[in-house]
């Protein structure tokens, strides 16, 4: 959770709270408008060094500075650098849960499948460099026993659950062969997701990611499909 700019007084902010029409009037930002944004070039400017540098050799020091803010406010911000990678990873997730609904919404079985190969597809184009700097954090992470890490695990879990979901209910209306175990399909599903992702960070070039989930949507729809 982020914290209001020092230096704010609570008169301030109720002030801002009761006169937003009039705030918007006179081209001023709220308080709360003003944080926000803060927190957006903070975190702009996070990504952008960790692409750079990579986590170890990010500073929170150097996120405000680039951010154009001073040296200490994203150390009063998040309190520590672990805690400004902590909010990133969760506001990465949320954006990418609202993603992935917005595709699958209330589909199940093959279609769900398809659904989210095809958000990721294009979540990889539109967030590339979010998604970069989330790989890298990641893999980082995993030398030592971290937050990070354990909310990965946590994650990772999450989308085997939801893999499986699809499967179990694709058997369950007639469409996906009953032969398919779908704890081991979420498995191997999720494999190919992260393997993906990990390869065309590497070398985007060598992927072209469009025939690439083409093919995987066209062979998957195969094995998946029901044989009666």
């Amino acid at each position: 959770q982020s914290k209001t700019e020092p230096g704010t007084n609570s008169r301030q902010d109720s002030m801002a709270g009761k006169s937003a029409e009039k705030t918007q009037a006179n081209g001023r930002m709220t308080q709360a408008e003003r944080t926000a944004l803060s927190d957006r070039r903070m975190f702009d400017a996070a990504i952008s060094l960790i692409n750079e540098r990579g986590t170890q050799k990010t500073t929170l020091k150097d996120i405000g500075e680039i951010a154009g803010y001073s040296r200490g406010l994203a150390n009063y911000r998040f309190g520590s650098k672990d805690g400004l990678m902590l909010e990133l990873f969760a506001r990465f997730d949320t954006r990418w849960k609202e993603h992935l609904g917005s595709y699958i919404k209330k589909q199940t079985g093959i279609k769900a499948v398809l659904a989210a190969a095809d958000a990721l597809r294009d979540f990889l184009k539109l967030e590339s460099n979010y998604m970069r700097a989330m790989y890298i954090l990641w893999y980082e992470s995993l030398g030592h026993e971290s937050e990070i890490r354990n909310r990965l695990a946590d994650h990772h879990q999450v989308y085997r659950k939801d893999a499986t979901q699809w499967i179990k209910e694709g058997i369950a209306s007639g469409e996906i062969d009953p032969a398919i175990d779908a704890e081991q399909f979420a498995v191997q599903y999720c494999a190919f997701i992260f393997g993906v992702v990990y390869q065309w960070l590497v070398d985007a070039e060598a992927i072209n990611l469009d025939s690439l989930f083409d093919d995987y949507e066209r062979n998957i729809t195969k094995l998946l499909s029901s044989k009666e």
